[in-house]
C-alpha cells in the first residue's frame, strides 16, 4: 500500500448545502481516489495537501430542498434527478447519512417550475429549518467546514448559511458568485470568529474562466494589444436552467468579467468585453461548451484574432478544485488561522478578495500549503458550540 495513504492526519468533516451535480462529483471523487495509489491518481492538482489525501474528506451533514433527495441516504441522493453529471464512481455503499431539509429562501427561481421533472427542482413539502436548527445540526455533526453549493443568485440563502457557519463555528467555502469573502464586512466577521473563509465563486480545474484568463495573460506577456473579447457558454444542467433568469446573474457576470479584466494589460471598456452564460440546451446535460473570441493587434498594428471552443463536463471540473479548497481550509483550522485565506481564494476562485495572476496564485498556494503552524492549535468542538441565546430563530 502507498505510504501516502497510511500517514494521513485524520478525517476532514464537511457539511454541504445543495446536493446537486457538483456535490455528486465531489462525493464520487472522494471515493474514487480513496483506494488509488498516488501514481494512479490522474486528474488531481494535489494528491497530498499538508498530510491530507482526497479520501480523508468525510461528509457529515447535507442540506437540500428537493423531495427526491431530502430524507434519502446521500449516496443515493447524489444520483437522483435533476442531477445529470457523469457517473464515474457507481455503486457507492450506503453512507448512513440522510439529507436534511434546507432553507429555500431565494435558492429556487420561479421560472424553473415551467420545465419537466427531469430538469428542475421539486421542492419538498416539509417545514424548513430555522437558523437555530441548522446550527444545531452542524454542531452535533462536528462539521468543521461548510460548503456552499446553492444555485447562482441565491443571495439571501447564502447569507443565511454564512450566518449559520459563524454561529456553529465552521469554516466556510463559498463556491458560488454571491460575495461573502470579497465583502469586507463578512470577511471581518469570520476573522473575528477565527474561522477560515475561502471564496468567492469556484474556478474550474480547466474551464472557461481559467482558459480565458490564461490566454489574456499570454496576450499581455507577448505584447499583443487586446482590443475586445467575448466568452459564451451553453449547458444543460440545473445551473444553466436557473441562469435563464437574468435577474439572478448580476454577481455572476461581475465575477466572471472581473476574473478576466484583472489580468489584462489595460482594462477593456465595458462594450469591448462580454463574459457570461449564454443559453440553456437541455440535451447537453452537464456538458458545458464554451466559445471564446479574442481580437487584438500584433507588431506593426497588424490585426489578429483567436477563436476557441472548449467542451468539458462541468461539475467534475469544479469538484477537483473544491477537494483542494477543503484541505486548505482544514490546514488553516489546524494552524489556528481565521479570516480570509487569500492564497487559496486567489488560486481556487474567480472573485477573490485579492486578485492575482494564476501563475502568481500557483506559487502562493504552494507556500501556503508548506507553511508551518503559527501556533499549536487543536479544534475544540465544545468551545465552538454556540451559546443557546445566540442561536436564535432565523
Amino acid at each position: 500500500m502507498n505510504e501516502s495513504k497510511t500517514q494521513t492526519r485524520g478525517k476532514i468533516k464537511i457539511a454541504i448545502i445543495g446536493v446537486g451535480n457538483c456535490t455528486s462529483s465531489l462525493i464520487q471523487g472522494i471515493h474514487y481516489y480513496r483506494d488509488k495509489l498516488q501514481e494512479e491518481a490522474i486528474g488531481l492538482m494535489y494528491w497530498d495537501v499538508g498530510g491530507y489525501a482526497p479520501g480523508d474528506i468525510e461528509v457529515v451533514a447535507a442540506f437540500d430542498i428537493d423531495k427526491r433527495k431530502v430524507g434519502q441516504d446521500i449516496h443515493e441522493a447524489i444520483f437522483a434527478k435533476p442531477n445529470c453529471t457523469t457517473v464515474f464512481c457507481p455503486d457507492l455503499p450506503k453512507s448512513g447519512l440522510k439529507v436534511q431539509m434546507g432553507r429555500s429562501l431565494d435558492g429556487f427561481s420561479e421560472h424553473m417550475k415551467n420545465y419537466g421533472e427531469d430538469y428542475t427542482f421539486l421542492p419538498a413539502d416539509l417545514p424548513q429549518p430555522s437558523k437555530a436548527e441548522v446550527v444545531a445540526i452542524l454542531v452535533q455533526s462536528k462539521a468543521e467546514i461548510l460548503l456552499n453549493y446553492l444555485p447562482v443568485g441565491s443571495e439571501k440563502a447564502t447569507r443565511f448559511y454564512a450566518e449559520c457557519a459563524l454561529e456553529a463555528g465552521t469554516a466556510f467555502i463559498n463556491n458560488i458568485p454571491v460575495f461573502i469573502a470579497s465583502n469586507p464586512e463578512w470577511a471581518d466577521r469570520f476573522k473575528k470568529k477565527g474561522l477560515p473563509l475561502i471564496g468567492d465563486d469556484i474556478k474550474a480545474q480547466l474551464g472557461a474562466t481559467i482558459t480565458h484568463r490564461t490566454l489574456t495573460d499570454l496576450f499581455k506577456m507577448r505584447g499583443v494589444k487586446l482590443d475586445r473579447t467575448y466568452q459564451l457558454n451553453t449547458g444543460g444542467n440545473t445551473d444553466f436552467l436557473n441562469m435563464l433568469n437574468r435577474d439572478r446573474l448580476a454577481s455572476k457576470k461581475t465575477s466572471k468579467t472581473e476574473a478576466v479584466q484583472s489580468v489584462t494589460a489595460e482594462r477593456l471598456d465595458d462594450h469591448n468585453i462580454h463574459i457570461g452564460p449564454s443559453d440553456y440546451v437541455a440535451w447537453q446535460n452537464d456538458n458545458k461548451i464554451c466559445f471564446i473570441r479574442m481580437e487584438g493587434r500584433l507588431f506593426g498594428d497588424i490585426p489578429m484574432n483567436l477563436e476557441l471552443r472548449l467542451s468539458v463536463e462541468d461539475s467534475p471540473n469544479s469538484a477537483g478544485v473544491v477537494i483542494d479548497a477543503i484541505r486548505c481550509a482544514k490546514l488553516a483550522l489546524d494552524r489556528g488561522e481565521g479570516g480570509i485565506l487569500y492564497e487559496p481564494s486567489a488560486y481556487f476562485c474567480k472573485h477573490p478578495p485579492r486578485q492575482m495572476t494564476d501563475t502568481e496564485a500557483y506559487h502562493q498556494i504552494e507556500k501556503f500549503i508548506q507553511r508551518p503552524r503559527s501556533k499549536p492549535h487543536e479544534v475544540s468542538y465544545i468551545s465552538r458550540r454556540p451559546r443557546e441565546s445566540v442561536a436564535t430563530e432565523g
